[in-house]
């Protein structure tokens, strides 16, 4: 039904918010500045080997088991490895006590702006570039469930590398590769119309999204032990203040000219590549 449905999508949203802000907040207190690049990054890569593995799952029984099986096989797989959690207590307590409550601290304002910046370029990535792909290329759902794999490949291959250029040349020089890169493109979306080209870029935006760590370890660098758990759930919402309002402002630009959301990219590409030459070099972990 129409309120069952939505009570999902309210429980998935509400469970995958609590899990990765745990997630990314545990990260940053249990491991040191130099392995928690590696470990976000072996995160990345083990959730995009998660991806292929159950797409591959899906798309083998799909043509002999329900979807409405299929979720609720799934969905006790899930519950059992929350309950056997409870059975683990990686607790640690020579870690400093986390504060109870949201912070927002001047100290941290580079780090705010970087997280609303990485939250409208995600959209423009997530919303528009598959909105081009199946609505002006016509890409099939087989097309776009290959993209998919493809993506999930790629990520697995490649996202751990990240951490070694993280360590080597420190997040200022990779989050300037990334956003100059992504000037170029949404600006390749916008005025290439070509569907091999936008489908290579698909995969290349994917692939760039997980340079994202970068703003992560920059925070753990530069933080007060104590505020990581706070400023992860601080961080995460500031970054869906630009997922709720970008898809709206983003689909009138379309209706507009479809090269407009790119071209807005492009620029706030630009803009994240700016405020990125505020982060101070410091000294590096790996020579």
């Amino acid at each position: 039904t129409p309120v069952g449905l939505l009570l999902t999508t309210l429980l998935m949203s509400t469970g995958f918010h609590y899990f990765e802000t745990t997630n990314q907040s545990l990260t940053l207190q249990y491991f040191s500045l130099h392995d928690s690049p590696a470990v976000l990054a072996r995160l990345r890569s083990l959730s995009a080997l998660s991806n292929i593995l159950i797409g591959v799952l899906i798309w083998i029984s799909v043509g002999f088991l329900s979807m409405p099986f299929l979720f609720f096989l799934i969905g006790s797989a899930v519950a059992v490895a929350g309950i056997y959690s409870f059975s683990l207590n990686p607790i640690d307590n020579q870690l400093p006590p986390q504060e109870k409550r949201l912070i927002l601290k001047r100290k941290y304002w580079l780090f705010y702006v970087l997280n609303f910046l990485a939250g409208a370029r995600r959209q423009v990535f997530m919303v528009f570039a598959v909105f081009l792909l199946v609505e002006h290329f016509q890409f099939s759902v087989q097309t776009i469930t290959i993209l998919f794999v493809a993506n999930n490949i790629v990520n697995y291959l490649f996202t751990p590398l990240i951490a070694f250029f993280i360590n080597r040349f420190g997040e200022r020089i990779v989050l300037s590769i990334e956003y100059g890169s992504l000037i170029g493109v949404f600006l390749a979306y916008a005025f290439i119309d070509n569907a091999l080209v936008c489908g290579f870029l698909y995969v290349l935006d994917h692939l760039l999204f997980n340079f994202s760590i970068a703003i992560k370890t920059f925070f753990q660098k530069n933080a007060d032990k104590q505020d990581i758990a706070p400023s992860m759930a601080v961080s995460f919402t500031i970054n869906h203040i630009a997922a709720v309002l970008l898809p709206v402002l983003g689909g009138v630009f379309w209706v507009i000219d479809r090269r407009l959301p790119f071209i807005a990219g492009a620029f706030l590409s630009l803009v994240s590549l700016l405020f990125t030459q505020k982060i101070k070099q410091l000294p590096l972990l790996d020579k």
